[in-house]
């Protein structure tokens, strides 16, 4: 019974509670209540913790909120934790840097041209040990606690610590799960210990939220202190747009969107729509976009949200955290990170670093970032040895969302992965429609992203680098159901010059009992 073409789509052109931190001992212990995010030290250094303490929470009156039963408990702080722009690269050992800037000062640039970093008082974080951090993260994860029951903000204290918490947009983003991707690691690659980080089961669908969430919510205390931001604005290849245009709407704070025309999804252009942003589709690609809304937003009021932005990074560097705590913080030996304008390698090495400098873990693991071979402007650097980078044209990519030929954070990238042993891999676009068909077929339905990502894994274990035994996670950057066409593509064989080996089109059968019974009998014994 032949196969036939599987959909004919129509396409379309288109002050709340902050836990009072103590003064620690040397060697603190701590112990957990249920009636405060507060981890209190105990006076015996030496001796092992006590179980940790059971008590029932008294239930907030009918008319209270969560923002306002956290504004009831909340206390003064007593940690002075702090954070500033610093220019990327900035002596990390230095205390007084020549060159910084409030966290509440508009600027993206260093005075050289330069990429910032948000530096934080690594000295008054140090100040409380490893176990100390991984109990207060771990307590606050599952609950509602404003604002704890976000992935990021359950982080507060390393994200920005100054910010009050009323200040806070939150769709409690983040906690995404870890897929023990067992099928996909044992039938494809022989390993056992592979996991796929689902940071697309979000809020808007895509990792984007949780950078979104720490720079709306400073907009929203720049707001508060009437410096002159009339809105938030963005280039995009489509979850950026997503992310941003969500936040502001729940914030009440203008959203604008420069798209470039044609050239993404539409379950990527809706959620914008939707979302009450101001969308520009303009007749050119990411790249141009880009360049348009950094103009913009030097002359207009507009604050420029795309990753050139470090604050972003602030926030998505919590998945690298999160990746510890359900691994009960033990390293995984590779994290495997699709790459377009380069800020979220960065971010990556950033929370695993952070988590490492702190104590809370013993060493970081070894980063790979995976572009698609039409847009492989890392790539190509790396494979020249880090010799004078070049941009280049990106050519179009079922990977639309890294579509980039001269990504913003490529200093930041360089940097996390030499000093994480990283490595860079490519995936054509048969490679990795390929290699997206076969996790789907594992009970995944990933992005065309996580699939070059996956093509890298296969590459790696391929060749060696990467053992059967190793503990790998590959992220996956954005939901399946924002690519549903390139999905029905595929499957429906209609991609000119791909096989598209994995492809399952349905079969149609006559309405009678015989051609039933022959066409599942052909399928069965196959599957014997």
């Amino acid at each position: 019974m032949a196969a036939s073409s599987i959909f004919h789509p129509h396409r379309i052109t288109l002050k709340p509670q902050t836990p009072t931190l103590p003064n620690p001992p040397t060697k603190p212990h701590f112990r957990f209540s249920s009636t405060t995010t507060t981890i209190r030290a105990l006076s015996q250094p030496n001796s092992p913790p006590p179980p940790p303490t059971v008590t029932s929470k008294p239930r907030r009156p009918a008319d209270e909120n969560i923002r306002d039963e956290a504004r009831r408990h909340n206390t003064t702080h007593t940690h002075h934790f702090s954070a500033k722009y610093v220019p990327f690269g900035a002596d990390a050992d230095a205390s007084d840097f020549t060159e910084s800037y409030s966290l509440d000062e508009i600027v993206y640039r260093s005075q050289s041209g330069g990429l910032l970093d948000v530096r934080h008082d690594m000295d008054a974080l140090k100040k409380y040990d490893g176990t100390y951090w991984r109990d207060l993260f771990d307590s606050r994860v599952g609950k509602t606690t404003w604002p704890y029951g976000s992935g990021v903000w359950s982080k507060k204290e390393w994200v920005l610590p100054e910010i009050d918490s009323d200040d806070i947009v939150s769709a409690f983003e983040g906690n995404s799960n870890l897929f023990w991707a067992e099928r996909f690691g044992k039938q494809f690659l022989g390993m056992n210990d592979l996991w796929v980080k689902h940071c697309g089961n979000s809020h808007t669908g895509s990792f984007k939220d949780l950078g979104m969430t720490v720079l709306v919510s400073q907009v929203n205390r720049l707001r508060k202190m009437n410096r002159p931001v009339v809105g938030v604005g963005c280039a995009s290849t489509g979850d950026t747009s997503a992310a941003l245009s969500a936040y502001c709407a729940a914030a009440g704070i203008p959203s604008i969107v420069f798209l470039p025309a044609n050239r993404i999804s539409i379950a990527q252009l809706v959620q914008p729509i939707a979302n009450g942003a101001f969308v520009l589709s303009i007749d050119t690609d990411f790249d141009g976009c880009m360049q348009l809304i950094r103009e913009v937003t030097a002359e207009l009021p507009i604050y420029l949200a795309n990753s050139l932005n470090s604050l972003r990074l602030e926030g998505q560097k919590t998945a690298a955290i999160e990746i510890l705590q359900q691994f009960d913080w033990q390293v995984p030996d590779w994290v495997i990170v699709p790459g377009g304008n380069l800020g979220n390698i960065y971010a990556f090495y950033k929370g695993f670093h952070m988590c490492k400098e702190l104590g809370l873990v013993d060493k970081i693991p070894r980063l790979v970032c995976a572009q698609a071979a039409n847009a492989n402007p890392l790539y190509l650097h790396y494979k020249s040895g880090w010799a004078e980078f070049k941009p280049i044209k990106a050519n179009t990519t079922f990977a639309s969302a890294i579509q980039i030929g001269d990504p913003v954070s490529i200093d930041r990238a360089v940097y996390a992965l030499k000093n994480s042993d990283g490595i860079v891999e490519e995936a054509t676009e048969e490679e990795l429609m390929d290699a997206m068909g076969q996790a789907d077929s594992t009970g995944m339905f990933i992005c065309p992203h996580t699939g070059v990502a996956l093509t890298a894994l296969i590459k790696l274990r391929n060749s060696g680098v990467i053992k059967p035994t190793d503990k790998t996670v590959v992220v996956s950057t954005a939901h399946g159901l924002k690519f549903t066409q390139s999905k029905i593509d595929y499957h429906s064989e209609e991609i000119k010059d791909m096989a598209c080996r994995y492809a399952n089109p349905p079969v149609h059968v006559k309405a009678d009992f015989g051609s039933v019974m022959d066409v599942l009998k052909t399928y069965l014994l196959s599957k014997a």
